[in-house]
């Protein structure tokens, strides 16, 4: 390939993502690089090909009749690109890099610590670079190579893959809690018992899920704490201060040894699972399949397979 073609390839790929994203600035970020360099690019690509390609105000971003049809034509062609690239890299033997996650915090703790002594002793030249952030953050503008959420909350311009099966949520207490308070029985029992209170991601309460389907209730529980942290949930499960809300695995040590039990199974929820995703224009960045299919194996799934983020 010429150089001219070259370059020609990297200012299409740059229109596509301005297109995509429907920000200089978000594309900017995207790609490495000044949003100045980006118009200067963009210009020079309209006069190249003798076509404007994009409207652009101070307000708003649109492609052109013309623009958009090339935009739609050249997703295809690029994609292949990106696919190719990166069955190419699932043959190098030793991927060699940094690599920038973004995770939940029960993610790291139940499907990223007990694969890492594996990773690094199979992949000894990567290294993770590791954020742990329990509200949704834009990878891109953050500047990491992919995050790991809940399935139903990976952006709709991502690429998802499933690191997991559907997850457990379960209500559980201590036993001295439950010989002070008695055993709930039904989900509306808990309104009149001390909970956990629990507060997400977006700094909102969340409402307990309890049941499936058409089963499924949520409960508004009350108690004398609220927590965004797993871990301050669990520790306060375990002092009797109140019932909680959590991921069975999460707390499956401590339901075996009888210091939790397991309250209304019957009412158990299932959630997403935890969905690892990332950019779906780009290269994808050295040691990252490595690292899903590791997870996906530990977890007892088949090896990488991707969708569409939901």
């Amino acid at each position: 390939m010429r150089a001219s073609d070259r370059a020609l390839l990297a200012d299409l790929n740059v229109f596509v993502t301005i297109v995509r994203r429907q920000s200089m600035r978000q594309a900017a970020i995207e790609l490495g690089v000044t949003t100045s360099a980006l118009s200067h690019r963009l210009r020079k690509l309209e006069t190249e090909l003798g076509v404007k390609l994009l409207n652009r105000t101070s307000r708003s971003l649109k492609p052109t009749e013309a623009g958009a049809l090339l935009a739609s034509q050249l997703e295809v062609g690029l994609q292949a690109i990106d696919d190719a690239l990166g069955t190419l890299s699932r043959h190098r033997d030793h991927p060699t890099g940094r690599l920038r996650l973004n995770a939940l915090r029960d993610a790291a703790s139940l499907i990223l610590r007990p694969i890492m002594p594996r990773y690094f002793e199979r992949f000894p030249d990567m290294h993770i670079d590791l954020g742990i952030d329990d509200h949704l953050v834009d990878i891109v503008e953050e500047g990491f190579d992919a995050g790991i959420r809940y399935g139903d909350r990976v952006p709709q311009d991502m690429i998802g893959v499933a690191l997991t099966g559907p997850q457990n949520w379960v209500v559980i207490g201590s036993p001295e809690l439950i010989a002070r308070t008695g055993r709930p029985k039904r989900p509306q029992d808990l309104l009149d018992l001390p909970c956990i209170e629990m507060r997400v991601g977006d700094n909102s309460r969340y409402q307990w899920e309890l049941g499936n389907g058409s089963a499924l209730v949520r409960i508004d529980v009350r108690g004398p704490l609220c927590s965004n942290a797993t871990d301050q949930a669990i520790e306060a499960a375990l002092q009797g201060l109140g019932f909680a809300y959590c991921l069975e695995s999460r707390v499956r040590n401590e339901v075996a040894t009888g210091r939790l039990e397991l309250v209304m199974p019957n009412w158990a929820s299932e959630g997403p699972p935890f969905t690892i995703y990332y950019p779906s224009r780009r290269q994808v960045p050295p040691g990252l399949h490595e690292l899903i299919d590791l997870i996906r194996e530990d977890q007892g799934l088949t090896r990488l397979a991707t969708r569409s983020g939901k």
